[in-house]
């Protein structure tokens, strides 16, 4: 028990040693000693402290090369300095240093005003080089302001007027910082850039992950209004959403659809999304369905239907119209018709419709029989099988039926409202019929 004490003992008085020798000079004990040496070392401290700031208040004792301190200072770091200080005289053994932090308010306060004068009286002599840099800083953004603001460059390298104030907002941000920068370099203080740039750049970043989603709309606005792959009053489909193009703002895409209705598609989602542009061609195909029954001759019902959709005034020439079977359906065969037109003067949605109804005619007129779907229930209705069967009546005659007007007025009627609200906002659109479209 007792040599596990000492061993204790032992190891951790070289620790505690180590903790009272920190601050304390190192090196070899001089032999010699003598008060001439002891009061050679007291006037080097005194001397150098004497040329300090802060250390009026120490006095030094040396006895034996031990050092001793003794006063105040105004704060706990310049009386921890002396330990430095002191131990790089030569001849000093040992350091005792019991300064201590004055509770003065009056020597408290004195060194911050003198350093407040210190620096009122900097500014004040710096004052016109600061003004030198201001007017640089001044005359360079403004330069830059003019610059943006001319209208022939870069509404001329612009592919539209959206871009054109990316450019210009460029244009000013690089004056601005060329400004500060000339201005700093006058000052003196360009090291002080890279601390601007440096807190610019983090501020940057967590403002850019704050607003992600505006930014990404952003960008998306700038790709659509160099790409251009609609233009106002364009039909298009944009994930399920169909309607005619309004405006493109620097936020969304702008839609009319045929009920009246605003749809507003974050540009974003119309960048990623897949198109359809129902305008950009004029020709359109429509498709209609027959069904006709089994025991009909499909040939015959064919050739019928191809007939009639071909003699339609609207359906054009060239490509020109197919049919084909679809489906066998429950009760029916499906007969499939396609026709084309030409959809900017004809309405889509009337011509397939009198395409319907002219077909369902001429089959009437032929006895062609369109089938509904129906379920036979077994013992119930049954008739006597010995008994005549009843003479089917004869079929009443048909009239000529012609067809109905089908221009495309209640497209008309859309882009009248499309063109009244791009007046409205003209400002804000950036879609431009001059900027070559995306191909």
């Amino acid at each position: 028990m007792i040599r596990a004490f000492c061993l204790v003992l032992f190891l951790c008085l070289p620790l505690g040693l180590a903790a009272q020798t920190a601050d304390q000079p190192s090196g070899t004990i001089a032999v010699e000693d003598s008060a001439t040496q002891d009061a050679a070392i007291a006037v080097r401290i005194r001397d150098i402290l004497g040329e300090l700031e802060g250390y009026e208040e120490v006095t030094v004792t040396v006895s034996s090369g031990i050092v001793t301190l003794r006063g105040t200072t105004v704060d706990a770091a310049t009386a921890e300095r002396l330990n430095e200080l002191v131990g790089r005289v030569a001849g000093v053994v040992a350091i005792e240093n019991e300064v201590a932090e004055t509770t003065d308010v009056v020597a408290r306060l004195n060194p911050a005003v003198d350093r407040f004068m210190a620096r009122m009286q900097q500014m004040v002599a710096l004052l016109p080089l600061a003004t030198v840099a201001l007017l640089a800083f001044v005359l360079v953004t403004a330069l830059g302001v003019v610059i943006a603001r001319l209208r022939y460059p870069w509404d001329r390298i612009a592919p539209n007027a959206f871009i054109a104030d990316i450019y210009r907002q460029v244009i000013r941000i690089l004056f601005l910082v060329g400004g500060v920068v000339i201005a700093l370099d006058i000052l003196g203080a360009t090291a002080l850039l890279g601390t601007i740039l440096g807190a610019a750049g983090i501020v940057g970043l967590a403002i850019g992950f704050a607003v992600r989603d505006t930014v990404e709309n952003f960008i998306a606005s700038i790709m659509l209004s160099i790409r251009q792959p609609f233009r106002p009053n364009d039909t298009i489909e944009i994930e399920g959403d169909i309607g005619k193009v309004i405006r493109l703002t620097s936020r969304a895409t702008i839609l009319l659809s045929f009920d009246g209705n605003h749809i507003r598609i974050p540009n974003a989602t119309v960048f990623k999304s897949r198109i359809v542009n129902y305008t950009r061609n004029d020709e359109r195909r429509f498709l209609i369905d027959l069904g006709v029954a089994y025991d009909t001759d499909l040939a015959r019902a064919q050739a019928l239907a191809l007939d009639t959709v071909r003699a339609l005034p609207f359906v054009l020439d060239a490509p020109e119209p197919s049919v084909w079977i679809e489906e066998l359906g429950d009760s029916a065969v499906i007969i499939k018709v396609a026709a084309w037109i030409a959809q900017h003067e004809t309405s889509f949605l009337k011509a397939r419709s009198e395409a319907w109804r002219l077909c369902i005619a001429a089959f009437d007129a032929e006895g062609i029989v369109m089938p509904e779907t129906t379920l036979r229930v077994l013992g119930v209705g049954e008739v006597d099988a010995d008994a005549p069967a009843p003479k089917p009546a004869a079929p009443a005659p048909v009239p000529e039926v012609a067809a109905q007007d089908v221009q495309a007025t209640d497209e008309a009627a859309l882009e009248a409202i499309v063109n009244q609200e791009r007046e409205d906002g003209a400002n804000e659109d950036l879609l431009n019929r001059e900027t070559l479209r995306e191909e």
